[in-house]
């Protein structure tokens, strides 16, 4: 599900990827649904393709996100990322990802995080995790 929704660098919020052409994407905000041409020199990246640092390994975002819906039962975020104080940011990550790299998941990160969630739940997008195939 996340790898059709992107991050474009310059623009704010999510986008859908809708339809590829030659040299262009055409893509959906999620927030307001108005598509518009996205161009190669754009920098685009899916959100499919993101991971945050743990003190292991990387654990894919669609995880991370799975995480914040299940301590938000499925609601937008409790904690306000724009008026959040840096240690209640940490303090909700604790939460989501209690292994997390405090030394490379910047407060920037957490709040993209929060943003992007409360943007997916808004638009409807609240499947974040492919469930598997279910073989008859």
């Amino acid at each position: 599900m996340l790898k059709t929704i992107l991050a474009i660098s310059g623009k704010p919020g999510l986008y859908k990827l809708i339809s590829q052409a030659k040299n262009m994407l055409i893509v959906e905000s999620v927030a307001d649904k108005k598509r518009m041409p996205i161009y190669a020199s754009d920098k685009v990246i899916s959100l499919g393709d993101i991971a945050m640092y743990t003190d292991a390994e990387e654990v894919p975002l669609a995880e991370v996100l799975e995480s914040v819906k299940t301590k938000e039962n499925g609601q937008a975020a409790s904690l306000d990322f724009r008026k959040a104080s840096a240690e209640e940011l940490h303090a909700f990550m604790a939460e989501v990802l209690p292994n997390y790299d405090r030394d490379r998941v910047h407060t920037s990160d957490i709040k993209k995080l929060i943003q992007w969630y409360d943007l997916l739940v808004a638009g409807g997008e609240t499947e974040f995790v492919e469930k598997p195939a279910v073989s008859e």
